[in-house]
């Protein structure tokens, strides 16, 4: 049998696929282990891309379809890159009565990014959830943890701007 090669990605680099080798050791034996596996080399490179889920489904004698099934079943996982600035906008009823539609049509036109988007440029990504816990403040999103509450389409512009 031929050695699996290591492909090559321009997003993982030979220290990035080390650490992915050791990840598939802690786990090649364990029963389900291709979960944790893909967990932990999703945090090593920031995403999954195909060829590092096909690398790992090898080198753990698991089918490839098998290994996809697992990282497009569970909205943990991530099939494109991310952004270096992660926005969360609150698609919940109050947040969408008091205009978060307004919010994201703004974020749309300034930075050409839809829901479950990454920027070209690798600046920001965006997400919609169901709720940020926060609807006495709505329209609600949250950048990188921190939280920003009656949001407008005028407002969204200036606080994103922050993030360089």
């Amino acid at each position: 049998m031929s050695p699996i090669v290591r492909p090559k990605h321009e997003d993982i680099s030979d220290k990035m696929w080390d650490k992915v080798d050791e990840i598939i050791e802690k786990y090649r034996n364990f029963t389900g282990g291709i979960t944790q596996a893909l967990r932990e080399a999703q945090e090593v490179v920031g995403y999954l891309p195909i060829p590092l889920i096909n690398y790992i489904a090898d080198r753990m004698n698991i089918s490839r379809s098998d290994a996809f099934g697992v990282a497009s079943f569970y909205a943990l996982f991530s099939l494109k890159p991310k952004g270096r600035h992660l926005i969360r906008v609150c698609l919940g009823t109050a947040c969408y009565v008091k205009g978060i539609k307004d919010v994201l049509t703004r974020i749309h036109q300034e930075y050409g990014l839809e829901v479950g988007d990454t920027t070209e440029d690798r600046r920001f990504s965006l997400e919609g959830v169901r709720c940020l816990g926060a609807c006495g403040f709505a329209p609600v999103m949250v950048v990188d943890g921190k939280t920003y509450g009656t949001v407008t389409a005028d407002k969204v512009i200036e606080i994103l701007e922050n993030y360089k």
